[in-house]
């Protein structure tokens, strides 16, 4: 894989990404906030509040609000904006896009931890919001997170234009629902002991996981001007990096303990959980996570994009995780 990423070697993908991380905690931190004077329209509830914090403050990668920039800048790069006030909302709408998808997010963990879902304890390296809090606010917290997604993609001031916020909203809507992570979690459960087909298996986690990643990068693309053929590429892109994530996930579940990965290692298999290990075994599965990174450079390469260095390295990063 080095070779593959040779493109990639005089980015500073730390240094990036240190840089656009500390953005959206300090966003997070603002827009998730016990304070009453925050933007929101509304304080919600302290302890409420204190729930949602702790679902989304101080731990996770911030995979997807990177991949919302990397999309962003990938087609910024190049282009000379002659109006500054366009310009500024642009940078806002990618910002609020990137802390709307960690939102969603942040609220499918808490939902999918519960007992009446894959009942877990651990996650982020800490206990789980509902053993936290206990299960009804952490429902309640989950739904105040989604709802909050949305309040962030629709602000009251012109800082993101009315067309570009129903474009996000849409994006992000149908990412979370039925076509994406709620119907891919409903399949999962019903999945639960009986055996799938690779086709099977891609479906549900094309939902479950890739819906969201894929929508990551679109957010991005609809924080910005893109050609046809960009938003093809990336759209590409970003079907290959989720899929591969959650194979990547699959393996991580079978050869890492629970301190690396900040949650219950083992528990697809004491579940008895499809999964492509299941299916494949580690040696397919991790091949198979190879030929999907591949298809994520080959989208890129096809964009007709001048500098796509963050959206690679963000790719290697995935497949390349420990944790």
């Amino acid at each position: 894989m080095d070779q593959r990423i040779s493109m990639t070697d005089k980015f500073d993908l730390n240094g990036w990404c240190a840089q656009h991380l500390q953005r959206v905690e300090q966003a997070l931190d603002k827009w998730v906030s016990v304070d009453a004077s925050s933007d929101l329209e509304h304080a919600a509830p302290a302890e409420l509040m204190r729930a949602m914090r702790y679902a989304v403050l101080d731990g996770g990668k911030r995979l997807r609000p990177l991949l919302v920039f990397a999309a962003f800048e990938a087609l910024s790069s190049g282009l000379t904006q002659a109006n500054e006030s366009e310009a500024a909302c642009d940078v806002e709408a990618a910002l609020r896009a990137a802390c709307a998808v960690e939102l969603i997010h942040a609220y499918s963990l808490v939902h999918d931890d519960m007992p009446c879902m894959d009942n877990d304890v651990l996650r982020r390296g800490k206990p789980t919001v509902h053993v936290q809090f206990g299960s009804a606010s952490a429902l309640l917290a989950g739904d105040a997170l989604q709802a909050l997604a949305f309040e962030l993609l629709t602000p009251d001031d012109a800082a993101v234009p009315a067309s570009r916020q129903a474009r996000m909203c849409r994006l992000l809507a149908r990412a979370a629902g039925c076509a994406g992570m709620a119907g891919g979690q409903a399949i999962d459960l019903a999945s639960v002991g009986r055996p799938l087909t690779e086709d099977q298996l891609r479906e549900m986690h094309q939902l479950k996981t890739g819906a969201l990643l894929q929508a990551s990068v679109m957010m991005g693309v609809a924080c910005g001007d893109a050609t046809a053929q960009a938003v093809q590429a990336l759209q590409t892109y970003g079907a290959a990096i989720g899929l591969a994530f959650q194979v990547v996930d699959d393996m991580l579940d079978v050869t890492a303990d629970s301190a690396t990965l900040g949650k219950t290692a083992g528990k697809d298999q004491a579940q008895d959980k499809p999964t492509y290990v299941s299916l494949m075994g580690l040696e397919r599965a991790h091949a198979y996570a190879q030929t999907l990174y591949d298809q994520a450079l080959a989208a890129l390469a096809s964009s007709g994009l001048s500098d796509t260095r963050a959206l690679q390295g963000l790719a290697s990063l995935m497949v390349q995780r420990s944790s």
